[in-house]
Formats: structure tokens, C-alpha cells, sequence
């Protein structure tokens, strides 16, 4: 069988919901895992999320045209739902009765993990499913504004139930998981080490950090000089505020102009030459336009994983 997995979202300016955790995040973990345990299983998979994209009409046209190509016999979009932080549950989309009875199966293995069963409804209005030749289905897989959903929710049972139901099979092949930097709870003086070179923060005579996993006066320059940068008081120690901006930044969040981002926009702001007020104005829009172009990247002002990529690595 031969798979097209779309991994929903994850191609700025095409990109997700944000709630209790971020949609892009959890798209492309659970994809990920989905895309392994097909293949593990002796199926073929074609990734049909694109790498780049300048509009989201332009995201959704090359997913289509990914799957449609390559002539996949079952393309499957995951996503997660957003609301009023009450809604929860899972929900499935498809278009045909072919797609309804690829979608039953995905559906019911789902709701076994504890999720309410919103059932399976009609995907007409939807660009993936109204252009894609093949049956279809798109999988809404919680709610991720509902602290009740995200309780119930794990990666791994999640990505199995989806290959059960779309192969009544299921496959332990270990995936590794996507870090979500934010939640990173390593506060080793070794990861602020790594953490700061990573970020180009320098010690007080402009050198990286030897990562050496010690407190010396060369890491307790380089923090003040971060602390600074993201505006709060420079001790040169690294408490609570400043691993959660250290943290947010590397979780690589896209930003787009007008994006009052606090830290994260100081820092942008730092790195390529404006006043860091921490707000994503028109000057900034400019110099990061530049940089862009500077790069050989869609010059849109967003900030995605190509500009972070270029950033931070």
C-alpha cells in the first residue's frame, strides 16, 4: 500500500493553531511516528508536506499536487482542532464513501485512547480533500485548547491508533519524538552552555563558551549579556525567567511582523542589528526582510524554520 502522510500545517505562512501546546508540533511528531510505523510495516510512504511555500493556498496546492503525483492510494492530512477550550473530542473528515471507510476504522482506534467521538463528517469544504484523487481523510486528532484532551494525549498511542486503523496492524518501530524546546526541563550549566553558543551569545571578550559543564566568570559574562539582551536584570545567574527565554527561543516559534514577542523579538532584534524594544514593528519588518534576501529566502518577514534554521541552526 502506498501512503501519503501530510503532516497538517509546519510551512510558514501555513501554520497552526496554538492552544495548550502548538498544532505544528504535535502535526509533525505524531506525522513522523505515523510515517515510521508505515514503512516498518512494509508499506510505502510519500511525505507530502512541502518545505516551503509563499502562500497557504500555494502549502495546500503542493500537498495535493505531492500526492496526486506520486499517485498515493490513501492520503491522510493530520491535524489537531482549536476552539473555546470546552470543545474536545476527535473528529474525522472524508469526502467519498471510500474515504468514510478508510476514516471509520481511524476513528474508532482512536476514541479507544479516551477521546470523545465527534464522529466522522463531511470534508467538501476542505482544499486537501476537494483536490486530492485518491480516497481521503483528514484527521483531527484532539482538541489542543482542552486541558482534558491534552491529559489524554500522548504521541505514540496516538500515531499507533492511526496506523491500526489504516492497516489493522500496529508497529513498536521507536520513533524518536520532536522536542518541544519549551518544555525542556534540563537546566544543567552544560545545556546553558550549549544553549548560549547555540544562540551566538559570547562572553564578555567575544568568545563562545567552552562547554565545559562549570560556572565560571567567561559563562556568567555570556548570561548577563543575554539577560540584557532580553531585558531583565543581568545577575549573571540563570534563574526561572531566564531559561524560560532561553527555552522559547530555541523552540523556534514562527513570528510575523506586528508580533509583540517580548524576548523573543529582543533577541531577533539583537542578532540582526535594530533596537530591541521587543516589538515586531515596521523597521524590524525591514532588517528582517534583508536578512532574508541576504540568505536566499522568501523574503515574507516571518520568521520560520528557514530564518531559524539560518539563525540558530
Amino acid at each position: 500500500m502506498k501512503f501519503g502522510i501530510d503532516s497538517g500545517h509546519n510551512c510558514p505562512p501555513d501554520t497552526g493553531a496554538r492552544g495548550i501546546k502548538f498544532e505544528d508540533n504535535l502535526t509533525l511528531d505524531v506525522g513522523n511516528r505515523v510515517i515510521a510505523k508505515l514503512r516498518a510495516l512494509g508499506n510505502e510512504v510519500v511525505v507530502c508536506r512541502p518545505s516551503s511555500a509563499r502562500t497557504v493556498t500555494e502549502s495546500l496546492s503542493k500537498r495535493c499536487s505531492t500526492a496526486n503525483s506520486s499517485r498515493v492510494d490513501i492520503y491522510v492530512s493530520i491535524h489537531f482542532n482549536c476552539f473555546n477550550g470546552q470543545a474536545n473530542g476527535t473528529e474525522i473528515f472524508a469526502t467519498s464513501d471510500a474515504g468514510n471507510k478508510i476514516a471509520k476504522p481511524v476513528l474508532d482506534e482512536i476514541v479507544k485512547l479516551g477521546f470523545f467521538n465527534r464522529g466522522i463528517k463531511s470534508g467538501s469544504h476542505l482544499y486537501v480533500l476537494k483536490n486530492t484523487d485518491m480516497p481521503a481523510i483528514l484527521v483531527e486528532g484532539c482538541f489542543i485548547d482542552s486541558q482534558k484532551d491534552m491529559n489524554l494525549f500522548d504521541p505514540e498511542a496516538l500515531a499507533n491508533a492511526i496506523v491500526k486503523g489504516l492497516t489493522g496492524k500496529v508497529s513498536s518501530v521507536p520513533v524518536r519524538p520532536v522536542q518541544d524546546q519549551e518544555d525542556d526541563p534540563d537546566e544543567t550549566i552544560l545545556k546553558l552552555q550549549k544553549a548560549l553558543n547555540q544562540l551566538k551569545i559570547t562572553d564578555k571578550n567575544g568568545k563562545a563558551l567552552v562547554e565545559d559543564g562549570f560556572t565560571g566568570a567567561n559563562t556568567k559574562s555570556a548570561v548577563e549579556k543575554f539577560q540584557t539582551i532580553i531585558a531583565v536584570q543581568p545577575t549573571g545567574i540563570a534563574d526561572t525567567t531566564t531559561w524560560n527565554a532561553i527555552n522559547i527561543i530555541l523552540a523556534k516559534r514562527i513570528i510575523r511582523p506586528n508580533h509583540a514577542g517580548g524576548a523573543v523579538v529582543r533577541y531577533l532584534q539583537y542578532r540582526l542589528g535594530v533596537d530591541n524594544d521587543g516589538v515586531y514593528g515596521p523597521q524590524t519588518e525591514v532588517i528582517v526582510k534583508n536578512f532574508q534576501r541576504q540568505n536566499g529566502l522568501d523574503a515574507d518577514g516571518i520568521i520560520g524554520p528557514a530564518s531559524w534554521q539560518k539563525l540558530i541552526g
